[in-house]
């Protein structure tokens, strides 16, 4: 028997809840370890109205951000994106137009940027240079798990997403 639409869905949504849980921990273990203070981004919002059942009505009221910003210890500024497929590549167009104008405006004035990614089961921090120029290093659009496996970090409960050196392609600095 073979798994639904509504069930392959809700797989990847959980996935996807998982992945972000991940990174939240290596930003609690970090701002711990007094390594970095890095936050999740909340997404421009705003509340229409609140039903009796506590549910809400709401739209988005503007374009994202990057999803993680914050400083690392030293003064450093990190902005970076969080994204996940359980397919076997992660399209560079997974950052919006937006976000990629976002990042690199933090790239350009100094800050340490990229993506966390997870394609199937293999979790890396792609650094912006290599995320931004995707298709003159790779000859297309898109990432294999392959080669995400370059940039692979550790997960010990957490995504270890700082593990790369400076001098990394992160940033201009």
């Amino acid at each position: 028997m073979g798994y639904s639409v509504s069930d392959r869905n809700r797989a990847n949504n959980n996935r996807g809840q998982m992945f972000e849980h991940l990174v939240d921990q290596g930003c609690h273990v970090y701002r711990q370890k007094k390594v970095a203070i890095i936050e999740k981004t909340p997404e421009p919002f705003r509340v229409k109205g609140k039903n009796k059942d506590g549910t809400f009505v709401g739209w988005f009221a503007g374009h994202a951000q990057p999803d993680y910003k914050g400083t690392l210890k030293g003064g450093r500024a990190i902005a970076f994106e969080a994204k996940m497929t359980v397919k076997d590549r992660i399209q560079r167009d997974a950052v919006t137009v937006h976000q990629a104008g976002c990042l690199d405006y933090h790239f350009d004035m100094g800050a340490k940027v990229g993506v966390c990614c997870m394609i199937k089961n293999t979790v890396g921090f792609v650094p912006w240079t290599v995320w931004r120029d995707m298709k003159e290093i790779y000859g297309r659009k898109y990432m294999l798990e392959k080669e995400l496996r370059e940039f692979q970090v550790a997960t010990p409960g957490y995504i270890d997403f700082l593990r790369l050196s400076e001098g990394d392609g992160y940033g201009s600095k």
